[in-house]
Parts: structure tokens; sequence; C-alpha cells
């Protein structure tokens, strides 16, 4: 085991509302208002995606800034690992891109493959549910391009891996000598659909596909993996993600109140596994972040 685990909560996404969970923070104040939560139940790492006032995942440079300062302003610390995810809700790559060199975040997510088809039959109704494909990339000179806007801004992307194939595309890079070590990798488990199934034999074998010295978390989506996977990514030695983005539950039909919610039983299993969670410090010293201020 590590000897602490770095806790990421994902606090809102770009896809699921208030529909989903009344609870789940939308608009800038309310998204502050639960990383405080979050971060002081033990969340070294907040995740950041950004809603307009219609609650609709934007990539709007203003929004990360108000929440982003929001955070600061109110004395955290923790690390701010902001999204250029959103691909799901349709926004253009470019756009989701400019967070890097505009705000500099210490951490910025980096979806590492040309896209998923995401979805699932439904035997009870002979039908195919949220049958759609998710575009990433287009080739692999863009996804260059964007590791090299990383690069250039001293930002760490948060490397996503949705299923083992996207392994090869990090190795790319990483030749390419356009991803600084040590990584991190975000391995997203559960999807329904083309993205990897959340068991500890497929972890196995992605965490075996990384680069000795790559730090690693686990995304666990959904209710029945968000919690249950905790016990094999601590014994691996990895990091852990939880939050309303993944996973809108406390416990099985009990919807969350809160990302802070969530953090903190999260934390009472880390401990009961024997281990503690990191501080920010113990968070920017473990993945060797230069600390940087969004501004």
């Amino acid at each position: 085991m590590t000897e602490r685990v770095v806790v990421t909560c994902a606090l809102t996404g770009a896809q699921q509302g208030k529909e989903a969970n009344p609870n789940l923070p939308e608009q800038p104040h309310e998204i502050v208002a639960q990383g405080l939560e979050a971060w002081n139940a033990g969340a070294a790492i907040l995740h950041i995606h950004a809603r307009d006032e219609a609650g609709r995942a934007t990539a709007d440079v203003a929004v990360f800034r108000r929440i982003a300062d929001g955070l600061r302003d109110a004395g955290c610390d923790a690390v701010l690992n902001l999204t250029t995810g959103g691909a799901v809700a349709g926004l253009p790559l470019d756009d989701r891109v400019r967070v890097v060199p505009e705000l500099r975040p210490e951490i910025a997510s980096f979806s590492l493959g040309s896209g998923s088809l995401l979805g699932r039959y439904d035997t009870d109704t002979a039908t195919w549910v949220r049958d759609r494909f998710v575009p990433l990339f287009g080739s692999h000179a863009e996804l260059e391009r964007v590791a090299r806007t990383f690069q250039a801004n001293g930002v760490r992307p948060e490397l996503e891996i949705y299923h083992a194939g996207m392994l090869n595309n990090l190795t790319a890079l990483l030749a390419l000598g356009v991803l600084d070590e040590p990584l991190l990798v975000n391995f997203v488990m559960g999807i329904p659909g083309e993205c990897t199934e959340a068991t500890v034999k497929n972890l196995v074998f992605l965490v075996d596909g990384l680069p000795p010295a790559a730090q690693w978390l686990v995304s666990a989506i959904g209710a029945r993996n968000h919690f249950r996977m905790l016990g094999a990514v601590v014994a691996m030695g990895g990091h852990v993600r939880v939050g309303l983005e993944d996973n809108v539950y406390a416990a099985p039909g009990e919807l969350a109140r809160s990302n802070g919610q969530i953090v903190e039983k999260a934390v009472r299993i880390l401990r009961d596994l024997g281990t503690e969670p990191a501080s920010p410090a113990d968070a920017r010293r473990i993945l060797q972040l230069r600390e940087k201020e969004t501004a």
C-alpha cells in the first residue's frame, strides 16, 4: 500500500444534472461550497467542470476562474484539476483545452483516445439506451498538439484511460517526449459501452501496462462500482477518485447529500484499510507537482 492515498473529488461533471440528484452542484457558488466541504472531508484534489447559468456544461474560462478564485479566496489549498473534458456535452476540443494556457492549473485532465461508443442494451425493452459515440480526438497528431500545449504551460496532465488501447497512445506520446514523468494516469472504469469494466482483473492488466514510476488512480463509475473498487486500488498502490460526477449515491438507494458526504465515506474506508488520506501538501509531494496558482 502507498503511505498516503490521494483522494480526488470530482464535483459535478459535464453530463448529468439535478435531475439525477438535486444536490449535484452546477452554479459556481454551489461548486465552491461543495468543493470546500470535500476538501475539509479529506479530498486533496478537486476535479472541476464548469456549467453555464442553465446548468449545461461550458468551457468558458471565466466560469472556471470564478470557481478557482472562490476556492482560493476561502483558504482552500487543494490541488485544482481543471477539466479539458466535456466532449460528451458536445464542447469543441479547442474550447475545452483553453483552460490550460489561460489558467495554467496544477493539473488538467487529458483523455488519451479517439472516442468511445457508449450505451447499453436493455433486454426488457429490446432497445439500446444512451446509444451514442463521443468523439475525443481525430488523430494522433491532434493528441500530440494538445500534449505539447500542456508541456509548454507547465501543466500536469491527468491522463484519462478508458480502455487498454489508449495505453498505446500513452506509449507513443511518451516516446515523442511530450509527456513528462512521473505520469499521472486515471483509469476510468465502469461506463456502459466501450469502456473497461470495473473489475480487479481488468485493473491489474491496465496497471501492468504503465511505466514503473507512474502514479495512478481509478474513477469507478456508478453506484455499483464506486466504493467497492477502493480496497483493490489501495492494496495495489493506487489513488482514488470519488464524487457526484461519477456516482450520485452515498449508499444503495440513498442519494448523496453532497460531495463532502461521499468523501467522508471514502476516507472512512481508507482508514478501515489501514491507510490515511493525503493532504494537499502530501499530494503535491507524491505527484511531484510544481505548485501554480490559477489566475
